[in-house]
């Protein structure tokens, strides 16, 4: 059972690595800070309680292994990497520059730690289900986390990988969908409503849970139940605030790519300190 000094220190990593993702964005000017922001809790969860990873060894074959398929949210990982000593703090204000090696989208070839090159919506989760098969056929004990977004749900690629990952029953792979609301183009329930989305990936075979995924003790008890799930895939439904602690990104529509002065990053960095 995760302690209040536990939680404590995650909920000051997450800060932390929010201050990070605010401050590599704002550096350049302009990026996804509403999809990044949404999700660092969980990140925090992963990289600093649950995933086995060794920044010395990033290649490692039994790690296990992150697929962000709204890869749009690179920031935020990276963020996390640089933090796990995967690579030097300063690349961060490379930032989807020319000659970076961190591009705004997560690109496997280029930075250390990313396990999966992702951005075209829907595939993330074809991609993690080829990992979990490997891993399982290779004998490996290790897990396979994947996040994907609520707008990119719309993709019917997401809906043949829960098909096909219930029909593998792979219990080696624990996704969660960022469920902050809103995508490019306006609110889901707007564009493309996806409720009932416990029930949908209840009647596709998958172990399902929903949290506040801004709650450390929450995630924490998802994640542990979802390790423990011995016959199906899991799905963790995270409900989140598109732009979380970020004052001028917060809940504004306009917040998936957006244009910023690093005086204004530096402000928002203040409030969160």
């Amino acid at each position: 059972m995760i302690t209040e000094q536990e939680l404590k220190q995650l909920s000051a990593k997450a800060r932390d690595i929010r201050i990070l993702t605010i401050d590599a964005i704002g550096f350049l000017g302009v990026g996804h800070i509403g999809g990044a922001m949404s999700l660092i809790e969980i990140l925090t969860m992963l990289y600093y309680r649950h995933m086995k990873v060794d920044p010395k060894n990033p290649k490692m074959r039994d790690r296990d292994m992150l697929v962000i398929s709204k890869g749009h949210a690179g920031p935020a990982l990276y963020s996390i990497l640089a933090d796990k000593d995967f690579f030097p703090k300063d690349w961060l204000h490379t930032l989807n520059q020319g000659g970076t090696r961190l591009p705004s989208h997560c690109d496997k070839n280029l930075t250390p730690g990313v396990d999966m090159s992702t951005g075209s919506l829907g595939q993330g989760i074809s991609s993690a289900i080829g990992l979990a098969l490997a891993n399982r056929l290779d004998k490996i004990n290790s897990k396979v986390y994947l996040i994907i977004g609520d707008g990119e749900s719309n993709e019917g690629q997401i809906w043949e990988g829960a098909m096909a990952a219930s029909q593998f029953k792979l219990n080696n792979l624990i996704a969660f969908t960022d469920y902050n609301k809103m995508q490019l183009d306006g609110y889901i329930h707007d564009v493309m409503n996806i409720e009932d989305i416990n029930a949908k990936w209840v009647s596709f075979g998958w172990f399902v849970q929903r949290v506040n995924g801004h709650d450390m003790f929450e995630l924490d008890m998802a994640i542990e139940r979802a390790k423990r799930e011995q016959y199906r895939p899991s799905m963790i439904i995270a409900d989140t605030i598109k732009g979380k602690g970020c004052f001028f990104a917060e809940r504004d529509l306009s917040n998936h790519n957006m244009s910023f002065t690093y005086e204004k990053a530096q402000e928002a960095i203040s409030r969160l300190k």
